[in-house]
């Protein structure tokens, strides 16, 4: 038995964890193919920017609601369904919104896209990181996290390819399909493992860790700016780039390009300078100013200068985004099972904040202008970083919370 239930870390943890990095690109594609499509999707429902600040949040909104439940469903059921079912539901709702006949039809189902994916977030990455052990980690999860870089830069610019020839919902359509086929893919391949005990009841239940750790509060509030900050960039830089800029479609998309790909790098430096350097917090207060910093100044900038901009801001968010992912792998009261609730509880507040951060900007450029937006997601960035406060140091000798063979249902060590 023992045998069998270490296989997913011995035998299949490459093949499955590249499954998941496939999925965590596509799952990305569908969070970022619509901001191309902002302005054509505006002319189609006769709505604003406020209007696409809010199908920006909506996911958000959703992806925040599912965090939780999702930690908690990875625990008493494994990672493997929850995180394929909510690939799932993310794959259909997006096709779902491709074909919305109304404004407020699309946002429903922008929600329920977000819903999807907090479904597949957390569990996923919790499996990724259980598969590896102390020291061997930081790389593989600095990927994962960065597979979503990759896909988020391949929905920008594909879609600003796609929007001009298919149209706006041929190219939502697009994403959604491949997303699905790879899921079917992902289910059909990867192996399942046995369902864990459920947790003891009572205040010694092994969830206590995760529910009221300050590590987790703090790092949670700590990047509701970045959360919002990036998604709002990511979906606004190119409709900015076309309507304000006026440049060409292909041009801005490449711009867009910029502002996401880059942290395909920041991750894996990131998840290795995490497992080699305790100094975490050093680590993401400054690549988070930074980050910040260079988003600032965005307004002044041409398209040589903004590519640049989007790839300091890019690379800085994959870096903060890994060495995040690592942290609850060192922390020594965190049981191994108990990391996907972790991640998904600090993944919960800042959804929720990166959405209102999402909406402001919204709200924002309509009201004044592109700039103010942009200058508002770079303060409120660095304002949110006070937070981090609370977030105890990490110590030299810690050990990490579980290794590489402990399976879902197995006791932590």
């Amino acid at each position: 038995m023992g045998g069998e239930a270490s296989r997913p870390a011995t035998v299949g943890r490459t093949r499955t964890t590249s499954l998941l990095v496939v999925l965590r690109f596509f799952y990305a594609y569908n969070w970022f193919d619509i901001g191309p499509a902002l302005p054509r999707i505006g002319a189609a429902y006769g709505v604003g920017p406020g209007a696409w600040g809010l199908l920006v949040a909506a996911f958000l909104v959703g992806a925040g609601l599912t965090q939780v439940p999702a930690g908690l469903l990875a625990r008493r059921s494994g990672e493997r369904p929850v995180a394929f079912g909510g690939a799932a539901v993310l794959s259909v709702a997006a096709l779902a919104g491709a074909f919305s006949p109304t404004y407020p039809i699309l946002l429903a189902t922008r929600a329920v896209a977000g819903v999807g994916a907090g479904l597949f977030f957390s569990p996923a990455i919790g499996w990724v990181g259980r598969l590896f052990g102390p020291g061997e980690r930081g790389f593989p999860v600095g990927v994962f996290s960065s597979a979503f870089s990759a896909g988020a830069a391949a929905g920008v610019f594909g879609s600003a390819v796609l929007v001009p020839a298919v149209g706006w919902a041929g190219s939502l359509a697009t994403g959604a399909v491949a997303l699905g086929a790879v899921t079917v893919l992902s289910f059909c391949v990867v192996p399942r493992e046995p369902i864990p005990d459920p947790p003891s009841p009572g205040p010694s239940s092994t969830g206590s860790a995760a529910w009221h750790g300050r590590s987790v509060v703090a790092v949670g509030l700590a990047f509701v700016g970045f959360e919002g900050a990036s998604f709002a960039t990511g979906q606004f830089v190119v409709p900015f780039g076309e309507v304000v800029r006026l440049w060409p479609a292909w041009v801005a998309g490449a711009v867009g390009t910029a502002f996401v790909l880059p942290s395909v790098v920041g991750g894996p430096v990131g998840g290795v300078v995490a497992e080699r350097s305790m100094r975490h917090r050093t680590q993401l207060v400054g690549a988070t100013a930074v980050a910040a910093a260079a988003l600032a100044a965005l307004p002044l900038a041409g398209i040589a200068a903004a590519v640049a901009i989007g790839s300091v801001f890019s690379f800085g968010y994959g870096f903060v985004y890994a060495v995040m992912y690592v942290l609850p792998h060192y922390w020594r009261e965190l049981p191994a099972r108990e990391i996907p609730l972790a991640i998904g509880l600090f993944n919960a507040v800042q959804l929720a904040g990166g959405a209102a951060v999402a909406a402001a900007f919204g709200a924002i450029v309509q009201a004044r202008s592109f700039a103010a937006g942009w200058e508002f997601a770079a303060l409120v960035q660095v304002a949110a970083l006070v937070a981090l406060v609370g977030l105890p140091p990490t110590d030299a000798g810690r050990r990490p919370a579980g290794a590489a063979s402990v399976a879902p249902g197995a006791p932590a060590p």
